[in-house]
């Protein structure tokens, strides 16, 4: 489903350094999209692809632009942290949740984390993983 929190979650997950010039009070599910656009010009922005299918499922993502990750969730009441450090390279990561009731919460990249893909099938798991 796509509502208005899930475009300014994307929003978010896009912003730069520009983020003080945006009325947040104007922001919207028609605007979400070109708001982004302007605030990321040609920056060579990593495009990033979340997937969520079920009921209750969260992730929270606070990422930089070269920050490239692929989430799926699928399944109900899964959890997604993912914190990147604003590491100045380029990271890529990709997660699949397959269950319910999973939590996921990674803080941090580095050079060994680069490429990283977790895959958790089953019910009730839980992940932590600190990257310094």
């Amino acid at each position: 489903m796509f509502n208005l929190g899930w475009s300014v979650f994307t929003l978010l997950l896009f912003m730069s350094v520009k983020s003080q010039q945006i009325d947040w009070d104007k922001i919207n599910s028609n605007n979400a999209l070109s708001i982004i656009a302007v605030q990321n010009p040609d920056q060579g922005v990593s495009y990033s692809n979340i997937i969520q299918m079920g009921n209750g499922n969260n992730a929270g993502l606070s990422v930089n632009a070269k920050t490239d990750i692929a989430v799926k969730q699928l399944g109900d009441y899964n959890s997604l942290y993912f914190v990147n450090s604003f590491i100045n390279t380029e990271t890529k990561t990709a997660i699949t949740t397959q269950g319910n009731n999973n939590i996921i919460d990674i803080t941090g990249s580095n050079s060994i984390s680069d490429g990283l893909q977790v895959n958790v099938k089953g019910d009730n798991k839980t992940i932590f993983m600190r990257n310094y």
